[in-house]
């Protein structure tokens, strides 16, 4: 939050929220990065019960959304995984409202139960699995967050023939969850809540910050609906929701 004006403004939204009318009730087009997907989920659904609006969201690699986004597709709002598609937008003039709504952090996650199974850096040095799972680095920040910790580690080179990518973070985690991987680069945010399975929370000195920017896109522009809810996302009860999650909310 940013000061005494913005959390009355951030207030003052909520309590219309609570009293709003469904007559000016809108559809909202959302495209959220694959990692955010859980949490989405559940803020999606709180703020329609709030708001009476309706949202349909699209996951995918941010990559990807943002080229579907240049082609033209009908989005509203757009929650990156990574700050620089959101900049690009707002550059081009194609969006605008662009704020930090959570910081990711990556871990290194096995399907199977926690102890002498559980994951960590000498799993990666000692390179003794078949197959590594991990988004595509060129269209998802969170891929690239993981090949960034392979060369830290200098094992980059070792695993190339063991790497398995999906097109998105999501995939990495279908990869390991079918038996298809053994472990898999994927966000906190999708085994935080989980006990599954077992996961190394990679020191944040290996990657790059994981920030992931929200942005109102030109098609949202008139529509009240897209930035109430990018105020929604800024409020107490959504940034809960979200640290619920494990990311970061400063």
């Amino acid at each position: 939050m940013h000061g005494k004006t913005h959390f009355i403004a951030t207030a003052a939204l909520a309590l219309w929220l609570s009293v709003a009318p469904t007559a000016d009730a809108a559809e909202l087009r959302v495209a959220v990065a694959a990692n955010f997907t859980a949490a989405m989920q559940t803020l999606a659904e709180r703020f329609q019960q709030l708001s009476g609006h309706r949202l349909r969201v699209s996951y995918g690699s941010t990559g990807k959304l943002y080229a579907q986004i240049l082609q033209g597709a009908p989005f509203d709002v757009f929650l990156a995984a990574d700050q620089r598609r959101p900049r690009l937008l707002q550059q081009q003039g194609l969006a605008s409202g662009r704020f930090t709504y959570a910081t990711g952090r990556l871990v290194l996650w096995s399907a199977r139960q926690a102890g002498a199974t559980s994951p960590g850096e000498h799993t990666l040095t000692e390179a003794r699995f078949h197959k590594l799972a991990l988004a595509n680095p060129k269209t998802a920040p969170y891929g690239a967050a993981a090949v960034s910790v392979m060369r830290k580690l200098g094992v980059e080179r070792r695993l190339r023939d063991k790497r398995v990518t999906g097109e998105s973070v999501a995939q990495a985690y279908q990869f390991v969850a079918s038996g298809n991987a053994d472990l898999g680069f994927v966000a906190l945010a999708q085994v935080a809540l989980d006990d599954s399975g077992s996961y190394w929370l990679i020191p944040q000195a290996l990657y790059p910050p994981i920030h992931q920017d929200a942005v109102v896109l030109k098609r949202g522009d008139a529509k009240p609906a897209a930035t109430e809810f990018l105020a929604y996302l800024r409020s107490r009860a959504a940034r809960d929701v979200i640290a619920r999650y494990g990311y970061g909310t400063d």
